[in-house]
């Protein structure tokens, strides 16, 4: 079953998750150690990003490894990118009225 990547980055232990996997990739076990939870929990966690395919698993030996999948977050950038154009317009007004009111002034 294939989650939603929304869904998935809707937690913050996931997106803590991410956040560590993205620096280099790690076991469960090592995953775990950042967190006052269980194994099983982080474990968990880790299903629903695999999922999500915003991890990708790597066997060595009996290790699996797990890596950011950066490609994975494009449909989240592509859902943002209105939204960040958006705003950063909203904000270049805000600098336009602002140095118009500072040059008023003067």
């Amino acid at each position: 079953m294939r989650r939603d990547v929304f869904q998935a980055i809707s937690d913050p232990t996931r997106r803590a998750i991410l956040g560590l996997i993205a620096l280099h990739a790690m076991t469960p076990n090592a995953v775990a150690e950042h967190f006052d939870t269980s194994r099983q929990a982080v474990s968990n966690h880790i299903k629903i990003l695999t999922e999500c395919k915003l991890l990708t698993p790597e066997e060595k030996g009996r290790e699996i490894y797990y890596h950011f999948n950066l490609k994975a977050m494009k449909e989240i950038t592509d859902w943002m990118e209105p939204f960040q154009k958006m705003w950063e317009d909203r904000f270049d007004q805000l600098d336009n009225v602002l140095h118009h009111i500072k040059t008023k002034k003067k």
